[in-house]
């Protein structure tokens, strides 16, 4: 199956100026991203998609990545995923590119996503014959469904239905929720304007590598969680002071939208 890795990194975002370029571990989100999509053994190509001169300067840098200048029309806040997917495409197809089978979106926001996570992503999409397959992590116990609540007034009351006394893990049946990291899809589905099919399977990946981030609370904790694993394998390249630093400022004139 010919997959084609795209890491989509457009200027904007609301809650996290410059999200993209934030630096975590000495890297930016973008180059993380990047990491994770060329060092894929399943990926015949890397597509780097933004609006971002300072994003696309990164693309450049990286032998055999494909850079691709995303026009603003398609870089804005409500602007849907589908939409530079089949630009990515079809400026692929204009400058003589190969056709691809199927495509595999690598999220910025995912900064901890593996090699082996887009390959795991990948490998599940061609093996199973589906329409889809995305990242996903179990969610935690305290959050589970049949846990949550709403007010009443001050009365709590269940949301969906009540647990009926089930409070321990092992009474409750495990949910998984997508992390945001991988989104791998079939060519036919992209062609019908979806990102993800009716039959969407899922590559469970584990807790402490499915932060995705939306703020700088998010960028912080990510850098606690690096740090942790490089500590774990005697190679640490964090400091307590230097594991992360913020996203630029918005290039001039552009207003942050979410990213």
């Amino acid at each position: 199956m010919r997959t084609l890795g795209i890491v989509p990194a457009r200027a904007g975002s609301v809650r996290l100026p410059g999200k993209n370029l934030a630096v975590l571990g000495g890297k930016t989100l973008v180059e993380r991203a990047l990491d994770a999509a060329t060092g894929a053994s399943r990926l015949i190509a890397v597509a780097l998609s933004s609006d971002d001169p300072r994003a696309l300067a990164l693309g450049e840098r990286r032998a055999g990545v494909i850079v691709i200048e995303r026009p603003p029309e398609l870089a804005g806040e409500r602007s849907p995923a589908i939409d530079y997917v089949r630009h990515a495409l079809a400026a692929i197809a204009a400058r003589g590119g190969e056709a691809f089978d199927a495509v595999a979106i690598v999220q910025p926001s995912s900064p901890l996503t593996l090699a082996g996570d887009v390959d795991g992503t990948v490998e599940l999409l061609a093996a199973t014959g589906a329409d889809s397959a995305v990242t996903a992590v179990r969610l935690d116990h305290a959050i589970h469904p049949l846990k949550l609540k709403r007010l009443d007034g001050d009365r709590l009351v269940p949301l969906f239905a009540d647990e009926g006394g089930r409070m321990a893990t092992h009474e409750l049946e495990p949910v998984y929720i997508r992390n945001g990291a991988v989104y791998a899809t079939r060519r036919r589905v992209i062609d019908r304007g979806q990102i993800l099919g009716d039959d969407c399977r899922a590559y469970v990946m584990p807790r402490e590598r499915s932060i995705d981030i939306n703020d700088r609370l998010d960028l912080e904790f990510a850098a606690f969680l690096l740090d942790r694993v490089e500590r774990a394998d005697s190679a640490p390249l964090l400091s307590p002071s230097s594991g992360f630093s913020p996203p630029p400022t918005s290039p001039p004139g552009r207003a942050p939208s979410k990213g």
